[in-house]
């Protein structure tokens, strides 16, 4: 089946030629000239992944993300203004899996949607972990503490089992980098930590038996923690 792109951007000329992309890679795209549109095209389709413009009229990108973020993990990738870093890091604070920043090359957006895609894909093989009072479904896009469920989004679940499948060993931002977006990628660490400082707060860190856990100067690292008395 045809996957499904949601091109939310206010730019008629922009959107046009991300459409013709992303018909040739074989998907089918759906265009939003708004925020409101674009709420009310996701509602209405199956959507598989979505490129957000952050400068759109009647809801900018960045309440779009948060309102699809209360019920859903799609993948989002965001796309800012050249040199905006606050655009870039609030972003991924607020849930988006990755930023283009303007003006770009279509070929370099469709990388990036196609490494998202196949990871989502990849998903189909069961990758379940429990770990004291976590459980984490990472093919499923969530994780339970203590029986309740938090959901993720695909980068989010994609960190926290790659971490937590092998505990103690300290990742730095770049390893991270390469093992998650899997490309040559344009991004910084901050990305990473973004990512990081989201999960954290998800997951509500400062459990017994485990913790995420800061390695200055080298990285993270999930650490399962002494429960003797």
């Amino acid at each position: 089946m045809k996957k499904n792109i949601l091109i939310a951007d206010d730019n008629q000329e922009i959107t046009r030629i991300l459409a013709d992309y992303v018909r040739h890679e074989g998907y089918i795209p759906h265009i939003a000239s708004d925020g409101e549109m674009a709420l009310k095209i996701f509602a209405d389709r199956e959507i598989d992944l979505i490129l957000l413009d952050v400068m759109m009229p009647k809801m900018d990108g960045f309440e779009v993300c948060r309102t699809i973020r209360r019920e859903s993990s799609v993948p989002i990738i965001m796309v800012t203004a050249r040199g905006d870093d606050f655009e870039r890091i609030l972003g991924l604070d607020i849930g988006a899996d990755d930023y283009i920043v303007k003006p770009f090359s279509p070929a370099e957006v469709m990388a990036r949607v196609r490494a998202i895609l196949r990871r989502v894909e990849g998903q189909g093989e069961q990758k379940r972990l429990e770990i004291s009072d976590l459980v984490i479904e990472a093919d499923q896009n969530r994780a339970f503490i203590n029986g309740q469920k938090i959901n993720l989004t695909v980068k989010e679940a994609e960190l926290l089992f790659l971490m937590a499948s092998n505990p103690s060993r300290v990742y730095t931002r770049e390893i991270l980098l390469d093992q998650l977006w899997g490309y040559d990628y344009y991004g910084d660490a901050r990305t990473v930590d973004s990512h990081i400082k989201r999960l954290r707060a998800k997951l509500d860190v400062g459990h017994p038996g485990w913790d995420i856990s800061t390695v200055r100067g080298r990285g993270y690292q999930f650490e399962l923690l002494d429960q003797a008395d």
